[in-house]
């Protein structure tokens, strides 16, 4: 990314293609989600869009060029990021999957896992779906742990060329798939003999034996198909296997790096939404006095803060996707301040603005309050910023060769 921060032509054509596919179809979308009380049936409601993006290459566009795909850097992430959140951010999770779920096929894959691990996202049409089958009900925070701890209680054994995998997973958008068999690819982590591996399960082997056992009805996110699922007698091909046994606590910690990176981005896009909303109210509304109640200073100044914050972390979010999509050094240091700062900036300043539009804000039927709803998300999802982040942040300022103006370039 240039210093000087200007978009190229490249860059304004990405930011005006995804902005335009969001205003046609994804408005319409989020409105049919917000009417739908049921969480599955409202989750569904998003497959025609999917198949749609699909067909725009919108899925083609989250997969690395060297692979087949037609990603760009990470400046071009974020723009397609926030123009799709600020609309849907529900939506554009779910789409988003094969970002992590493939991150450590990329990594470690043989050249024959990348090719078929890799080629059902790279279709013109319909609705494929990934899932990186991480979390667990009781929580993974410490899924690495050792005995006596549980750790990861999702177990994978040997049964000659087979794995067998029983275990459950919860949280991971869309573990249940469509219709409830699983998606198109799945990387599940487990507990192997030789420890925690990623193992890739696919539909064929997921059809059959994997049972919903919930879906979870969220007061944000509300699109999302998160639910909770149980895997029963699993048998992946021992060929499935990425890496090598005992390598799937880094591998997993890696794959969510882009992720958590993003979660600034979703946090501006948040944020844009409910300043727009916070900033007309303020603009046009008197509430019974003789001006609009943007002339009150006290007004301005929360808008002008909310403002500040949001191109703050709108810059930040960009140089960290940036630095992770390029493999920069300083990609983790980065990427985590996007995730911490921007989740809990945009908790503060959604907050805020709710406060300029005053009890009128809290009613669902006025378009602010679900803006604070997905971003009391944003926090402790993608790794949550107590359990995960910090504790991430802890151990880079403990490591001997910690460099506090490495990350910045200043060094």
């Amino acid at each position: 990314m240039a210093v000087s921060f200007t978009l190229s032509p490249e860059q304004e054509a990405l930011k005006a293609a995804a902005r335009a596919f969001a205003t046609e179809h994804l408005r319409d979308l989020a409105a049919a989600v917000r009417a739908e009380p049921d969480p599955l049936r409202r989750a569904l409601l998003a497959r025609p869009v999917f198949e749609k993006a699909v067909g725009h290459g919108f899925l083609k566009g989250l997969i690395p060029a060297a692979v087949g795909g037609a990603a760009g850097g990470g400046v071009e992430a974020a723009l397609f990021v926030e123009e799709w959140a600020t609309e849907s951010p529900d939506f554009t999770i779910s789409f988003a999957g094969p970002l992590i779920a493939l991150m450590p096929v990329y990594e470690v894959g043989t050249p024959e896992q990348v090719r078929r691990f890799v080629a059902p996202f790279l279709a013109d049409s319909g609705a494929p779906l990934a899932a990186m089958a991480f979390s667990e009900p009781g929580g993974s925070a410490n899924f690495d742990a050792a005995p006596p701890a549980a750790g990861i209680t999702t177990t994978a054994e040997r049964d000659g060329d087979h794995y067998v995998l029983h275990g459950t997973k919860a949280w991971a958008s869309h573990l249940s798939g469509w219709d409830g068999d699983g998606p198109d690819l799945m990387t599940v982590v487990c507990r192997a003999p030789g420890g925690i591996s990623l193992i890739v399960a696919e539909r064929e082997h997921l059809a059959g034996h994997l049972e919903v056992e919930a879906h979870h009805d969220l007061p944000g996110l509300r699109g999302c198909l998160t639910s909770r699922v149980r895997l029963h007698d699993v048998r992946v091909p021992t060929a499935n296997l990425l890496g090598e046994e005992g390598q799937g606590a880094a591998l997993t910690r890696r794959a969510f790096l882009p992720s958590g990176a993003s979660i600034g981005v979703f946090s501006v896009a948040a944020m844009r939404g409910a300043f727009d909303v916070a900033f007309r109210f303020a603009r046009d509304e008197t509430r019974g006095g003789s001006a609009a109640i943007l002339t009150h200073q006290a007004v301005s100044d929360v808008l002008a803060d909310a403002k500040a914050r949001i191109e703050a972390v709108r810059l930040l979010s960009w140089r960290a996707l940036d630095a992770v999509m390029s493999g920069h050094p300083a990609a983790l240091e980065l990427g985590l301040h996007a995730k911490v700062l921007g989740s809990e900036t945009a908790v503060q300043v959604i907050n805020a603005l709710v406060g300029v539009v005053g009890v009128s804000a809290y009613d669902e039927g006025f378009p602010l309050v679900e803006y604070l709803h997905e971003a009391l998300a944003y926090p402790v999802i993608e790794g949550s910023n107590i359990g995960v982040r910090r504790r991430q942040l802890q151990e880079l300022f403990l490591s001997p060769d910690y460099d506090p103006l490495a990350a910045s370039g200043m060094a």
